[in-house]
């Protein structure tokens, strides 16, 4: 699993369009067909241990929680972090607050 970070300190600024104090953070180029939704996971909520069909991106866009891998280590999660499991990878999530996250799923995701 890789920890991603997508806060506006990674952002950057747009010069075009007569835009000010406008910034972005660019997520992933798809050339593949892809899936995008969103995962809740109310206040003691868990997406329980299963392994990644593609490979999956998991952005915190509000709350904070967790997430692990096979090897069950939890990683603290919070807004603007994001995971990113390879297809395959065994993986849960969840949060002790509650959490919004933004998924992305294909068969290549590409952060560069």
């Amino acid at each position: 699993m890789q920890i991603v970070h997508f806060t506006q300190d990674l952002a950057n600024p747009i010069h075009q369009y007569q835009s000010v104090n406008a910034f972005y953070r660019k997520i992933t180029k798809m050339e593949v067909p892809t899936t995008i939704g969103f995962i809740y996971i109310e206040p003691g909520g868990v997406v329980g241990m299963h392994d990644a069909p593609v490979p999956q991106l998991f952005i915190v866009i509000h709350g904070e929680g967790w997430v692990c891998g096979e090897d069950v280590e939890k990683v603290s999660i919070k807004t603007g972090e994001g995971v990113l499991w390879q297809q395959g990878q065994a993986h849960e999530s969840g949060s002790t607050t509650g959490l919004t996250a933004l998924v992305i799923q294909a068969e290549h995701i590409d952060l560069t």
